[in-house]
């Protein structure tokens, strides 16, 4: 299966002739303007710094640093396989192995939040791109599909032309980004100390994305469950700033 893929790429990457106006539109996904609720969310952060796992900046470090390697272990295989075949059929399977795969309901809750919320927005923003609002109109409150973030946004960049590389690296990204503007908002780091930071381990980042990008969804995988157990226990706050 994972050969088929890889062929499958190289294949597009010969045949499709990317429109550079979708360029644009690449760029634009990967904006913190568009409002698909990512800051909403602190991937557990706000938890484990209640739980006093997380209390100063080389705390924070590790901390990105170890959901950066479980979003790859356990997102990128769903990112590439939707960006590869960003079709129905394809999506609503994805979505459906990711839904069984989360054990996590915070984290299951703000996977399908974060999902709807960008398919919702990219089906009305993207509009050079109507198989995105077929899709969702198709989907919507038929239950078939629960909007995961991971493959729907593995759909929008397929169908945006982007090759899976990139798609990949832009997921690992927007993960980094998004966990620590939400470490500026609960004052672990400030808004300088936040650039240096997302600069120096985006050079952890790259290398785990070499490490596990193109895997099938077959070899997604959790590789720091306590950080899944963190923030499983979000909802147990008494006073918490994000939804996740």
């Amino acid at each position: 299966m994972e050969q088929d893929l890889v062929e499958t790429e190289k294949r597009r990457k010969r045949e499709i002739n990317i429109d550079p106006s979708l360029q644009w539109s690449q760029w634009q996904l990967l904006d913190s303007i568009l409002p698909t609720g990512g800051f909403a969310h602190s991937f557990g952060l706000e938890a484990a710094i209640q739980a006093r796992l997380v209390s100063g900046a080389d705390d924070l470090q590790t901390f990105v640093i170890h959901l950066l390697e479980n979003t790859g272990s356990l997102l990128l295989p769903f990112v590439y396989s939707a960006t590869m075949n960003p079709t129905l059929d394809n999506w609503q399977k994805l979505d459906r192995i990711l839904d069984a795969t989360l054990s996590n309901e915070v984290g299951r809750k703000a996977s399908v939040s974060q999902g709807s919320s960008l398919m919702r927005v990219a089906a009305s923003v993207f509009t050079e791109l109507p198989s995105l609002k077929s899709m969702r109109d198709v989907c919507i409150g038929s239950g078939v599909v629960c909007f995961h973030h991971a493959p729907v946004f593995g759909i929008i960049c397929g169908l945006l032309g982007m090759d899976s590389g990139t798609s990949q690296r832009a997921y690992i990204f927007m993960t980094m980004r998004d966990v620590i503007s939400a470490a500026t908002r609960l004052n672990l780091v400030g808004p300088l100390g936040a650039a240096v930071l997302q600069h120096r381990v985006a050079y952890v980042a790259e290398s785990m994305v070499k490490k596990w990008m193109d895997r099938s969804v077959e070899d997604a995988c959790q590789t720091a469950p306590l950080l899944d157990t963190i923030q499983g226990c979000h909802t147990y706050l008494f006073s918490r700033l994000f939804c996740s």
